[in-house]
């Protein structure tokens, strides 16, 4: 999410979700922190969106109920957004809006006008906002393919006349793979490579891709008809777009090429190809219940032929080899990015991003999208292009940029960053909550509970232990035993009923993990559980 801010107008660039990581354990997904906003709410004039992916749209649902601003996206990422907000109820009150490119409108003092772009979702597009300053050129998601699968080339032409021959104010451009030399790959490689694999399969060929790879789908399906096979498509999130895709007309699949899972089942091998999701490795998915022999409906089989036609998101390296095992393991031949050309990323390398510095010509430069080192590695680039360092700036989440038609500082800090969600709670990652989760699945955690009379003080029962994470089944009897028997000695000599309730459990809470850590070199979260009667 990026804000551009000129006197009282304030328009949103893209609105996404963070995906958890390890150390955010229960957390479904993090939001941007919108503070600033919602303080400024007065002044923001809409969000205008590049395109459909999860991490520039999924943050919509959860924003829109406390900033009730327009949206403007092209028409496949209004369909995706549509259907987000109908599943939350939010849809009939939302401002929805279509773009087409090079169709400007105004928005406070901004001109707005989308361009082009070619990335790996269908109707991506780059802004172009022209401020009473300068114009500010967002790149969105790019590369620069001039054989796209699906859809017009990028329109380089528009992005220069928007520009403009002086060169624009400020360009924000695409950094994700900034590290990476040399041009990305066209999609016509990936559709060549697919036409190969599915002409030479023997038997049945599965393909596992990004559900909203639809230009990826489309390359299957001529292939499939081409070979006079039948498609069918399973996983919720890539039927839902499948069928959204067709319906829309982005993408061309003659009801006779694809087939419901049932009728597939009922066809020779040879003449089926299934797609799914799970290229990931996501637990749930169908590539991962098929590998692991869990899929209620399709089961591997010798000779089948398993293409992953795309390349693992960083962090997901171990379960998707591991899902590439499972698949080798239960006979299939599997096909994925490091053994042939079926995947190639959506997203500019080196070259293309000096293409697209020099069509700009910015007179300052701010990397976006991207980790930090691919930020740094882009200012590098924009270096070695003859911008000085005093025109780029690489910002921190937060981080204000103040522009002049000469000059560029940053002079500012506002709240920013992530927002988790955490079932129907929000919490920021500086939350006790998430330390206190950590903890337990590192140490796990022993509960600890006896009732005593409150009349005499006397343990009426022998305390009871319980652990969760903390020792295996065959260990828990003698330990137990002697937790037990450590808890009964500290009640009867406590005097426990002259104690208040709180200071009966605290005691037996300290000295039972000091007892355990002496036992077992670990530090289990201690619960007490003591009860008068």
């Amino acid at each position: 999410m990026l804000a551009l801010e000129y006197d009282d107008d304030i328009v949103v660039i893209d609105c996404g979700l963070l995906f958890p990581e390890e150390n955010m354990p229960g957390v479904d997904l993090g939001i941007p922190d919108i503070t600033y906003l919602v303080e400024n709410w007065d002044k923001v004039r809409a969000i205008l969106i590049t395109h459909g992916h999860e991490d520039h749209i999924g943050g919509l649902p959860f924003v829109l109920p406390e900033l009730d601003v327009p949206i403007y996206a092209s028409r496949f990422a209004h369909g995706l957004i549509s259907a987000k907000l109908r599943e939350r109820g939010l849809l009939r009150e939302s401002q929805l809006n279509v773009v087409e490119p090079h169709s400007p409108f105004t928005l406070g003092c901004f001109l707005i006008e989308f361009f082009r772009v070619s990335h790996s979702i269908p109707d991506s597009f780059g802004i172009a906002v022209t401020t009473p300053i300068g114009t500010v050129i967002h790149t969105g998601d790019f590369k620069i393919d001039h054989t796209p699968a699906l859809g017009p080339p990028m329109d380089l032409a528009a992005i220069a006349r928007l520009a403009g021959d002086e060169g624009a104010l400020l360009l924000c451009s695409d950094s994700t793979y900034a590290d990476l030399r040399g041009f990305t790959e066209s999609e016509q490689v990936v559709g060549d490579a697919l036409e190969q694999i599915i002409a030479d399969a023997p038997d049945r060929v599965i393909v596992a891709t990004f559900a909203s790879l639809i230009s990826r789908i489309q390359q299957v399906i001529d292939a499939a008809m081409r070979h006079n096979r039948k498609v069918t498509v399973v996983g919720r999130s890539m039927s839902n777009n499948v069928k959204m895709a067709t319906n829309m007309g982005y993408l061309d699949a003659p009801p006779d090429t694809l087939v419901s899972l049932n009728e597939a089942r009922r066809l020779p091998n040879d003449r089926v190809i299934i797609m799914a999701t799970g290229s990931q490795g996501e637990p749930t998915s169908a590539l991962v219940r098929i590998a692991n022999g869990a899929h209620r409906d399709i089961a591997v089989e010798p000779g089948d032929t398993v293409v992953i036609s795309a390349s693992p998101i960083p962090g997901n390296e171990l379960t998707v080899a591991k899902t590439i095992d499972n698949l080798f393991r239960q006979g299939a031949n599997v096909i994925y990015s490091r053994t042939d050309t079926v995947h190639v990323h959506g997203h500019a390398s080196q070259e293309e991003l000096k293409t697209m510095l020099s069509i700009v010509n910015p007179r300052f430069f701010m990397p976006v999208q991207g980790e930090y080192r691919h930020l740094m590695a882009h200012a590098a680039i924009a270096r070695s292009m003859g911008i000085p360092d005093e025109s780029i700036f690489v910002l921190d989440d937060g981080d204000v940029l103040a522009l002049t038609s000469d000059e560029g500082v940053v002079v500012d800090k506002v709240v920013a960053g992530s927002v988790f969600v955490d079932g129907r709670t929000f919490r920021d990652m500086n939350s006790s909550v998430f330390a206190e989760r950590r903890r337990l699945a590192r140490d796990g955690v022993v509960v600890v509970s006896a009732t005593i009379s409150a009349s005499t003080g006397e343990v009426l029962t022998d305390p009871e232990i319980a652990a969760y994470g903390y020792v295996e089944m065959n260990e828990r009897l003698e330990l137990f035993k002697k937790t037990s028997k450590v808890v009964l000695t500290l009640l009867e000599d406590m005097g426990a009923s002259a104690l208040t309730l709180d200071k009966a459990r605290n005691r037996v809470r300290d000295s039972i993990s000091k007892f355990l850590h002496k036992e077992t070199g670990r530090r289990p979260t201690v619960l007490t559980v003591i009860d008068y009667i």
